[in-house]
């Protein structure tokens, strides 16, 4: 009993520091957009969107403190985080295979579209096309960089899963 319980306390504190993560790569994000002016297409606000809600999932996560609460929002953040990567592997076949916006990408209304694009539209709006490669970091774009934090998200959730299915039962 009482090593379940230390393990519950490490599990939520691993969520915290998941959460912290995507919070800071989403602030990495914005530091590329308004400091080296790369405008950020629909796929890319898609990704913040999906780094945000793993961030919010484990964070709630992390508050529960009964093993049932923290394995349903484990779920929720690695269903984000599966999300993630398709959006991600998405952007990489995009950007290795320009050629579809034609100067015009037809998710910017859906993405402008969202409550959260009217609330913070220096965050959420769409200001770039997904075909516009930047300059690589440490040689991989930035959809190949969003698509390891996703990866990295991704795993150590489904890890932890499968890990402690029978746990609090």
């Amino acid at each position: 009993m009482n090593n379940d319980i230390a393990m519950l306390r490490r599990e939520r504190s691993l969520l915290v520091l998941l959460g912290l993560i995507c919070v800071a790569l989403v602030g990495g994000a914005l530091y590329l957009q308004y400091f080296q002016h790369e405008d950020p297409c629909p796929l890319c606000i898609i990704q913040r969107y999906f780094f945000l809600l793993i961030a919010i999932f484990s964070f709630l996560g992390a508050r529960f403190r009964s093993w049932r609460g923290v394995r349903l929002l484990e779920v929720m953040a690695a269903l984000s985080a599966l999300a993630g990567i398709l959006t991600a592997a998405r952007h990489v076949y995009v950007q290795a295979n320009p050629g579809f916006s034609c100067g015009f990408d037809a998710l910017q209304p859906v993405v402008d579209s969202l409550p959260p694009a009217r609330w913070l539209p220096g965050v959420f709006k769409v200001a770039g096309l997904c075909e516009t490669a930047y300059p690589p970091i440490l040689g991989l774009t930035l959809p190949m960089w969003s698509l390891v934090g996703f990866v990295l998200a991704f795993i150590p959730l489904v890890l932890s899963l499968i890990r402690n299915r029978g746990r609090g039962a």
